[in-house]
């Protein structure tokens, strides 16, 4: 039973194959992929003008959750430096990394002001905010209050030191105008099912896709356009992109996809 894949001699080869299929794979619009990420995101780095030392900016790990508009809700401490760096000066940025082991992956840079949370809207920023880190009990602390980042404009890097490299920026207007991928919410479980359970499944579709007979394939997250995973080859790791042939509609549609992908792989293969 011979494969269809065929496997180049030369890295080189494999780089051309990779790169082409790549440069095609069916993506989320980039304005909608960072909308996202970011609201499926919970950690980043926020950058201010630091008080203490004025002129330098000042950087801090938060933790953050989105609400209906995408725009990003701290719950901050007033003894935090942060929090006085943003009451003094409401300009910042905050920094959210897709994969923060992995540089040439998708990184958020969102530039805006912090505004205070109306108390009357502060009922639904709290439950948003539990929905995203449900331990966070100091949010009822005296000293704590929600801050909310208003965009003024968006910025992302992908790809860096690859041929593949992607960046663009949109402005404040765009990022709220554009929709969150409904798919992508279940990408946790999905990615957790077929890596438990199928991972040479996504490996037999992962070298159908591509033609490169990857060693494995361990999928890491699911839009309604098709899925990205970790493959390895010749002890090398790729992140790639795998593209349904048509668009997911609802979670079950995922998995019909997948379905055909498997079976197109492996008559293939036959």
């Amino acid at each position: 039973m011979a494969s269809s894949a065929q496997a180049p001699s030369q890295s080189d080869e494999v780089y051309q194959l990779i790169k082409a299929h790549q440069e095609k794979a069916a993506r989320l619009p980039p304005i909608e992929e960072i909308k996202t990420i970011l609201v499926h995101s919970i950690r980043g780095m926020i950058s201010t003008f630091s008080q203490k030392h004025e002129g330098y900016p000042s950087g801090s790990m938060v933790d953050f959750a989105c609400d209906a508009n995408g725009s990003p809700i701290l719950a901050v401490s007033n003894l935090a430096i942060h929090t006085k760096d943003l009451l003094a000066n409401p300009k910042c940025s905050l920094l959210v990394a897709k994969d923060p082991e992995d540089r040439t992956d998708l990184i958020i840079t969102l530039h805006g002001d912090v505004v205070s949370v109306p108390e009357m809207q502060r009922g639904d920023v709290r439950a948003s905010y539990l929905a995203k880190h449900p331990d966070a009990v100091w949010v009822d602390f005296d000293d704590f209050q929600f801050l909310r980042i208003e965009p003024k404009f968006v910025c992302f890097v992908s790809g860096v030191a690859t041929a593949l490299l992607r960046t663009e920026e949109f402005t404040n207007k765009e990022f709220k105008e554009a929709n969150v991928d409904q798919i992508y919410q279940f990408s946790k479980p999905i990615s957790s099912h077929m890596n438990k359970d199928h991972l040479n499944d996504t490996k037999l579709i992962v070298q159908h896709s591509t033609s490169v007979l990857v060693d494995s394939a361990y999928m890491l997250d699911v839009d309604s356009l098709g899925f990205n995973v970790k493959a390895g080859y010749q002890d090398n790791y790729l992140k790639l992109r795998i593209p349904f042939p048509r668009r997911a509609e609802e979670r079950k549609d995922v998995k019909t996809l997948i379905i055909e992908m498997l079976q197109a792989a492996k008559s293939r293969a036959d």
